[in-house]
């Protein structure tokens, strides 16, 4: 029998439906996403792409809370590495997604580092390594945000160790963590971001609990995943080869990750993200119903 999960709130998120984008012809409506999320078991949800969702809060709330949906968190794209001369515009899109977020009651702002290489063309942008400075930038501007964003919409953020951002592997994830404060700068861990780069998502819940403020729950598929680093292939085009794959078909497995963050004995969401972009309309809606019953079995 699996341990009862009580502490955990399950979630699924655009993503899971093939969105990466706020307008994209190749995705399904925004209608119907939020009608398959509910139809599929799931009561919480991400606002995914800022404008994917309506952005009227009067509107979303009507839409959200009639399909019995409720909003965890928004989520926003930095570069704060550059250092203070990204602020301004960083605080714009901040501004805008977390009124939001607070707007829908929700608590978190998931924060995505920038990509080092086009997620699309593949074109390197800027080094795969930060200089020492860049990384004084990056810590030293995740602080401001998360006091910033505390004090002007009482939302916690939290940092997503991303593939193809600077922060991914296990030594960059570490040297972040141990050069923030725990109390502006909390983790969003993603299994599959983190398996994709190496990393190993129970230890470093065991390791590093009181960071951990928030989970995405994927897998990826170790074969697909052995091909995309050997031929050092993009994350898109990773993505489009299917490497994040359906739970429980890859690694790393998901009842040990939830077992572990149960142990914590604090309250935290996991938000089902499978990455499809793009894909058939007609997808998403089956896996979504059936990892739903996977994680149920999880004890979620």
């Amino acid at each position: 029998m699996a341990v009862a999960l009580d502490r955990i709130r399950v979630g699924s998120a655009p993503d899971s439906w093939g969105v990466w984008f706020p307008d994209d012809p190749q995705q399904v409506p925004w209608q119907r996403f939020l009608d398959e999320v509910a139809e599929a078991g799931y009561s919480w949800i991400e606002l995914g792409p800022y404008g994917y969702l309506p952005t009227d809060p009067a509107r979303l709330k009507d839409e959200v809370s009639r399909r019995n949906l409720q909003v965890s968190a928004g989520t926003i794209f930095c570069g704060l590495h550059r250092g203070p001369s990204e602020w301004d515009s960083t605080w714009e899109q901040v501004s805008r997604v977390a009124a939001l977020t607070q707007a829908m009651d929700a608590e978190h702002l998931v924060v995505i580092p920038s990509f080092w290489r086009d997620d699309k063309t593949a074109e390197i942008l800027e080094p795969p390594e930060l200089t020492t400075e860049q990384w004084g930038h990056l810590t030293r501007g995740m602080e401001r945000l998360g006091r910033e964003v505390k004090e002007t919409y009482g939302l916690d953020i939290v940092v997503h160790p991303h593939a193809d951002t600077h922060i991914d592997t296990e030594e960059h994830v570490e040297r972040f963590l141990d050069s923030t404060d725990s109390g502006l700068v909390n983790l969003c861990l993603d299994t599959g971001h983190y398996a994709y780069c190496g990393g190993d998502s129970v230890k470093l819940i065991e390791t590093y609990g009181e960071r951990i403020g928030y989970l995405h729950l994927k897998q990826v598929d170790p074969e697909i995943l052995a091909d995309v680093v050997k031929n050092e292939i993009p994350f898109g085009p990773a993505v489009q080869r299917g490497v994040m794959c359906e739970p429980p078909a890859g690694v790393p497995e998901l009842g040990p990750v939830l077992t572990a963050a149960q142990k914590l004995g604090v309250d935290l969401f996991a938000i089902v993200e499978q990455d499809m972009y793009p894909c058939e309309p007609d997808k998403p809606l089956p896996i979504a119903v059936r990892t739903r019953k996977f994680l149920r079995s999880c004890g979620a």
